[in-house]
């Protein structure tokens, strides 16, 4: 014997409906299937009753739908006199529906007596089609075989009477018995309803009752899930579970199987085989007494209850031997009130209970009723409310005296700025629960999955402001990386966000970098940067990194906020960490109290390692005491270019077509690039600088920086006889010129000099940077970093670099 009960997901379409018929079809033995109704139908008959009663004549619209829905499964299922003959059966359905309906709509008025006859006709019409379908099966009135008490919308099951009736009926069965789920009888023959998860609950009674070899459960997914896959993506299937351990995760809003369900198959030793109706040669899950695929998960699966709210009562009289806790448990008994979750501290100051929003509600009048004398009169308790929260439980019965689970799961949760509202673990250590705010909790549903089921992968979020020659190369070394990252060190990097100051894009499972332009021109809006930060935000997904590829100082004005929300900042843009020091002390304390970074590595040479190597040295204990370095690629590469045949303004031109310079080479020739830099450097070796204390020894006069860009052109030209005589006298000495920033003991300094054949820098080629650290530990052999410090792709590199180092934490 083995019960076959089937989800909405059977009903959806004819198709499915087919698909079950083949299911029930290649059983062995005999089969008892339950069936629900048509999907969306008991949504549409609640309808109906709220409209009827409420007298709004837009039932007569959802009447015509639940008919209509009916005869075109019967009109694709069925041809000729058999399809007449069962849409006749179904006609007599509909039209005791129709004046059922029409009596609540002239009484203005609905029972749950009346409610529960309404609801019943969606499984006893579905259930007369599929018998049908089925061939040679035998339809039964589940009525007859299901006893309940009167407690209409939530009937209890008479066990001893129904076990009884089922075992009667099927001493002579046929091999295909069909019955719809859901409903019940009263001993005066009332329709009764068995509350939510009712289709379940039938199939699991049947189950018990007739001593079958296994309950199978057929829904739309491969199993229990180890979290909602509507929620958490890479959500896989469960091989199997316990019985305690599927009640726990159906207690905390696992819709798979409904808790009740599980009761009656327990007490028999009876397997639950959950399967996926669009996928029956899966192996699905395995309810059982104990687990016959043992995992090397520590827990098992994680579920949630969307919307929840917290109760506390709190105070004096709290505390000690009163009878407040038992009056506060009688008094929510009676009122048939649910608690989800409860705890209580330590010192019985408080005690707080989970309930449904609807619940919430209803026990709030009746608390401050029953504790009416202890809140008004004696002061020595309050009540708390707070709403618009969610529960998340953790489940698995390896967890017991398992140590470090709890450290797990609240590591994940802080790291990325998930706070805890209140938490509960029972003594058997079976689940631990917390409570949060309801808008973190697709994000935390995220973080402990991957903290538990993909702890061996690392999946990064990034969001790119600034597609120019910096941010392309970023998406291009990312793509060709992609697998290779993923495949030799676990790490997923998915680019959600795309903005360029014209358009942006963001896709929630991830931009292809093979097409990304194609698909900002074709899918993207028009770029609005507070609109992209407030969708990040939105989306609200671990790991997530805001990584700024602009020169913008509106961008950089919004790291703050940014860090705020938990969410790490990788910025090749120097205007942040270069404005105010109160700014970039702000931004770095920020970062650390929120335990996400803020990576800037390329804001001084590029991709090479500068900012650090300081940190490291000053980590470790060393003092930095001077520097000297040559920060500009752009000022470089125009030096070492200028000849007889090159003048200055060319080799400008020429640094700009390189993509060594700023868009506007101003910036650089300025030397506010290079005071950037330096302004970087010292604040990173520990002196509290401001731009105003850099001394600056201007090469170009004023008149150069006026005016547009087109004018800067045209006066540039102006010098190209100037800088042409002064390389002529330094060429003489055999020296060179360089752009060198120095700082000595907190003193900083800028300006054109020339160095000799024994000067580091004096070979330094192209658009190469070079700094000379001299430190407590390098006072005699002072350490030097050189290499190229200015291009687009060794600074994407610098960038991706920055990115992987948030990983790596």
């Amino acid at each position: 014997m083995k019960i076959l009960k089937f989800g909405s997901a059977s009903t959806e379409s004819p198709e499915r409906i087919t698909a079950l018929k083949k299911i029930v079809e290649n059983q062995d033995g005999q089969v008892v299937v339950v069936v629900p109704a048509l999907k969306g139908i008991p949504e549409k008959l609640m309808q109906l009753c709220h409209l009827a009663s409420s007298r709004d004549r837009d039932f007569f619209k959802v009447y015509n739908e639940v008919e209509g829905m009916h005869l075109d499964f019967i009109s694709a299922l069925f041809q000729g006199p058999k399809a007449t003959e069962i849409l006749n059966r179904i006609n007599g359905y509909l039209k005791e529906l129709s004046n059922i309906v029409n009596g609540i709509y002239l009484l203005g008025d609905i029972t749950f007596k009346i409610q529960d006859k309404v609801l019943s006709f969606g499984g006893l019409m579905s259930s007369l089609i599929v018998r049908e379908v089925i061939e040679g099966s035998e339809l039964l009135d589940v009525r007859n075989l299901i006893k309940t008490n009167s407690d209409f919308g939530a009937a209890r099951v008479n066990f001893a009477v129904t076990n009884r009736q089922i075992k009667f009926r099927f001493k002579n069965m046929a091999k295909i018995a069909v019955i719809p789920g859901f409903i019940g009888s009263n001993d005066r023959n009332e329709t009764t309803t068995l509350g939510r998860g009712g289709t379940d609950y039938t199939a699991s009674i049947f189950a018990a009752a007739l001593d079958a070899g296994r309950l199978e459960i057929f829904t739309d997914v491969d199993g229990f899930m180890t979290a909602d896959p509507k929620k958490v993506r890479k959500a896989f299937a469960i091989k199997s579970l316990s019985y305690a351990e599927a009640i726990e995760l159906s207690h905390f809003g696992a819709e798979v199987v409904y808790t009740p369900t599980i009761q009656p198959v327990y007490l028999k030793n009876i397997e639950i085989h959950i399967k996926n109706i669009l996928n029956p040669q899966a192996e699905g899950t395995v309810i059982a007494q104990v687990d016959k695929h043992r995992s090397d998960k520590l827990i098992k699966g994680i579920s949630s209850i969307d919307d929840v709210s917290l109760v506390t009562l709190q105070g004096s009289g709290m505390v000690g031997p009163t009878d407040i806790t038992g009056r506060l448990f009688d008094l929510l008994t009676r009122h048939n009130i649910n608690i989800i979750l409860i705890t209580q501290a330590s010192s019985e100051y408080s005690i707080t209970f989970a309930f449904n929003p609807q619940d919430t509600e209803l026990a709030i009048p009746l608390l401050e009723k029953e504790f009416e004398a202890e809140i008004k009169q004696r002061n020595e308790l309050k009540i708390l409310v707070e709403k618009e929260l969610s529960v998340i439980a953790i489940v698995g019965e390896q967890m017991k005296n398992t140590p470090g689970i709890s450290a797990n799961l609240f590591s994940s949760l802080g790291r990325n700025g998930i706070s805890v509202i209140a938490t509960a673990q029972g003594s058997s250590e079976l689940n631990i629960s917390v409570v949060i705010k309801k808008e973190s909790l697709k994000k935390a549903l995220n973080v402990i999955h991957e903290g538990f089921f993909l702890s061996h992968i690392k999946e990064l979020h990034l969001y790119l402001m600034g597609t120019g020659t910096v941010g392309k190369q970023l998406l291009e070394q990312i793509r060709l990386q992609k697998n290779k990252l993923l495949e030799e060190h676990k790490l997923n990097i998915n680019v959600i966000g795309i903005s360029n100051s014209r358009q942006m894009l963001m896709v929630q499972d991830g931009i292809d970098l093979e097409n990304y332009a194609v698909q900002i021109e074709k899918q993207g809006e028009r770029a609005d940067m507070d609109l992209f930060l407030q969708k990040m935000r939105y989306l609200n997904y671990r790991n997530s990194i805001f990584v700024d590829c602009s020169a913008s100082e509106k961008v950089a004005a919004t790291y703050r906020d940014i860090l705020l929300s938990f969410i790490s900042v990788v910025t090749a843009n120097k205007i942040a960490c270069s404005s105010s020091y109160q700014l970039y002390k702000e931004l770095k304390n920020i970062a650390l109290e929120k335990k996400v970074k803020f990576m800037y590595e390329t804001n001084v040479g590029a991709g090479l390692p500068i900012i650090s190597t300081l940190n490291d040295l000053i980590r470790s204990g060393d003092k930095i005491i001077s520097l000297e370095a040559v920060l500009s690629g752009t000022l470089n590469f125009i030096l070492n270019t200028l000849s007889e045949t090159t003048k200055f303004s060319d080799a400008v031109k020429m640094a700009r077509e390189k993509g060594y310079s700023e868009p506007d080479p101003r910036t650089d020739l300025s030397g506010t690039d290079v005071i950037r830099k330096l302004l970087i450097l010292a604040r990173e070796s520990g002196y509290q600088l401001e731009k105003e204390k850099i001394k600056v020894d201007p090469f170009l006069p004023d008149d150069v920086f006026k005016g547009s860009l087109d004018d800067f052109w045209k006066t540039v030209q102006k010098h190209d006889a100037g800088f042409e005589t002064r390389r002529k006298q330094v060429s003489a000495k055999n020296r060179k010129l360089r752009y060198v920033a120095s700082l000595n003991k907190g003193k900083a300094s800028i300006g054109l000099q020339e160095i000799d054949s024994l000067h580091p820098a004096f070979l330094l080629d192209d658009s190469n940077n070079i700094i000379i650290i001299q430190t407590e530990r390098y006072r005699d052999q002072p350490m030097v970093i050189k290499g190229y410090g200015a291009g687009a792709a060794v600074t994407a590199a610098g960038v991706f670099a920055d990115i992987i180092r948030v990983a790596n934490v």
